[in-house]
């Protein structure tokens, strides 16, 4: 007779091992950049799988113009982008992930 498993056992022990992965992708995807520019590279913002901003950048030339408006935009532009770019790499590293935890 083939000897039964526990099931409830077995589900915390496959939450367990889901868990610990899921703080392993955190980690990378602290690691892990994304890189946007807007204004035909104007504006770059690199910002972290977690959604932290590393780098702004904004040209000279485009400063020199005196067009706060222009550079506010840009910025607002290229950091939302670098949050949507962000959220797709979490997405696609967490997905797996937070399904079996049911997240």
């Amino acid at each position: 007779m083939a000897k039964r498993g526990n099931p409830a056992r077995d589900l915390m022990a496959q939450l367990q091992k889901a868990q610990e992965e899921l703080e392993r992708a955190k980690e990378e995807l602290s690691k892990e950049m994304v890189e946007v520019t807007a204004g035909g590279g104007a504006v770059k913002i690199v910002m972290s799988g977690t959604q932290r901003v590393h780098k702004v950048e904004i040209d000279p030339a485009l400063i020199a113009e005196g067009d706060v408006q222009m550079i506010q935009d840009l910025i607002l532009l290229a950091v939302n982008q670098a949050i949507h770019e962000s959220q797709v790499v979490a997405a696609r590293r967490l997905g797996p992930i937070t399904n079996v935890l049911g997240t």
